[in-house]
């Protein structure tokens, strides 16, 4: 197998996490307007799965939409929607939910036939709690009050951090972690990724059997693909770096890594195998372990520089010092931000 090879031909559908993939706030990251039109003009499936509960479906869409991305509805599954399914699973039609969240959390909860309420006094049989950006001490008290009080207590997701243009932001995994520290206790469920309940969903929506997840995290694109039994492709434009892909841990090493989704049609490197000695190739790359550094050697991609890097890291089991055997390897270090 070439590993510059597409990845896309290999599966039967695309799943695209979106913030620090698809946009930062509403601008568009470089390459994913082109990129995903090209897999839809070609048939391709694509879906997108986000643990961000503050916007619906049909508002995703049109954001999607006013960036120049062919997309519906239908293709959207959010935390709040999967949030809003398991509890109509859990709770009788009517039942009171406290929302700590916005207009979109308590639009879902309503649409499954729950009654979304504000306050503890209210006696919800459950707290539901996602990201909004006006979340403050007033939700955060009565959630607490209520699940002191028995309430079930369900995270859309545990994100720590959102990326956005100005750099990573307080997530809901923060605000969590609010309620975390006030009642001595974790959520009874968190939906979100890396569960796999998002993509395990858009996947059976379509009857989808060898589906591919797009994402910018390990710890939940990544992770949550593992855990769905899927293949992943992590991309260099939001949250994770390579550094942290060197000492990824086995629950969260994606299959692929691309600078951007332009690698969805050519350029992502899928990463390789490292032999019984440590050593690992990819592209034109080789590297081994040289009195306990890892060398690079060759000259590619920076991209499948990273591949190669991360295989023969991964080989060894600890966090290595990467070293350059060429000047190519050097200037590939370099803007990968793994040398000085």
């Amino acid at each position: 197998m070439n590993p510059v090879d597409s990845p896309v031909d290999r599966y039967d559908l695309v799943i695209f996490d979106l913030d620090g993939v698809v946009f930062l706030g509403h601008e568009p990251i470089d390459g994913a307007v082109a990129a995903i039109n090209g897999l839809v003009d070609a048939g391709k499936p694509v879906a997108y799965a986000t643990n961000n509960a503050s916007r619906r479906a049909g508002e995703v869409a049109a954001l999607l939409v006013s960036l120049g991305i062919h997309a519906v509805a239908a293709e959207v599954i959010t935390s709040a929607q999967a949030s809003a399914a398991i509890l109509a699973e859990r709770l009788a039609t009517g039942d009171p939910v406290l929302i700590v969240g916005g207009p979109a959390l308590r639009a879902e909860i309503s649409d499954v036939g729950l009654m979304p309420v504000s306050a503890a006094e209210d006696r919800p049989r459950a707290v539901v709690q996602g990201y909004a950006p006006d979340v403050g001490w007033t939700q955060l008290a009565e959630a607490c009050v209520a699940i002191r009080n028995g309430a079930m207590w369900i995270a859309t997701n545990a994100d720590r951090t959102l990326p956005s243009p100005r750099g990573e932001l307080p997530g809901n995994g923060s605000l969590v972690a609010v309620l975390t520290t006030a009642l001595d206790r974790q959520p009874d469920l968190v939906v979100g990724k890396p569960a796999p309940r998002l993509f395990t969903t858009a996947a059976n929506r379509i009857s989808a059997t060898r589906p591919l997840v797009v994402g910018d995290r390990l710890d939940t694109d990544v992770a949550g693909a593992i855990q769905a039994g899927m293949d992943s492709l992590l991309v260099l434009t939001g949250v994770a770096t390579p550094a942290d892909v060197l000492v990824a841990p086995v629950r969260s090493r994606p299959t692929w890594i691309s600078a951007n989704l332009r690698g969805l049609m050519g350029g992502a490197v899928r990463v390789p195998s490292a032999d019984s000695d440590g050593t690992a190739s990819a592209d034109g790359w080789t590297v081994r372990s040289v009195d306990g550094d890892l060398q690079l050697d060759g000259a590619g991609t920076e991209v499948a520089a990273l591949a190669a890097l991360a295989a023969a890291a991964w080989a060894m089991g600890s966090e290595p010092t990467v070293t350059a055997a060429s000047a190519a390897a050097a200037t590939a270090l370099k803007y990968l931000r793994l040398s000085s």
